[in-house]
């Protein structure tokens, strides 16, 4: 009768006082014999597991500030306002960070195509059906009518 009256009691109290003295029974074993490991291999797995943590936040920061690289890359070069999360992000990962290798071949190739679109020779390559003869004879046109008008003005 007792066990009953104290079970029914027991949880509301508990639940009452949020469990605040509860105690651990005496047959639980703790973290490390839960486990079956001893309390000195417990720690060394502790702590191998806060290394590879700490190697992915690494990680991840390396390569969160590579993509803020690349952002800022492409912000940089179609005249974007600038992101101060990608300011912050390069910098937390240091001095380190570079572009990918294949983002700069590309980004290479990218700058020989345009600066070869920018000349003068590049935008005629570009231009389609073009008739040279043509421009050539409105060329000479143009120099014969500018000459006929310097003959014909006063002021020489």
């Amino acid at each position: 009768m007792a066990f009953m009256l104290k079970h029914m009691i027991g949880g509301q109290l508990k639940d009452l006082t949020g469990g605040l003295g509860e105690e651990k029974p005496e047959g639980e074993k703790s973290d490390a014999g839960a486990k079956g490991m001893t309390q000195e291999e417990f720690e060394q797995y502790q702590q191998q597991l806060a290394e590879e943590k700490m190697e992915r936040d690494a990680s991840v920061a390396q390569k969160k500030a590579e993509r803020a690289t690349v952002r800022s890359h492409f912000r940089e070069k179609y005249r974007l306002p600038k992101s101060e999360l990608d300011d912050t992000q390069i910098q937390a990962a240091g001095d380190d960070v570079e572009l990918p290798t294949e983002l700069a071949k590309m980004i290479a190739e990218d700058n020989q195509e345009e600066e070869s679109k920018q000349s003068v020779l590049g935008q005629l390559t570009n231009i389609q059906n073009i008739d040279i003869d043509q421009i050539k004879e409105k060329a000479q046109s143009t120099l014969e009518d500018l000459k006929q008008s310097a003959e014909k003005c006063e002021v020489m």
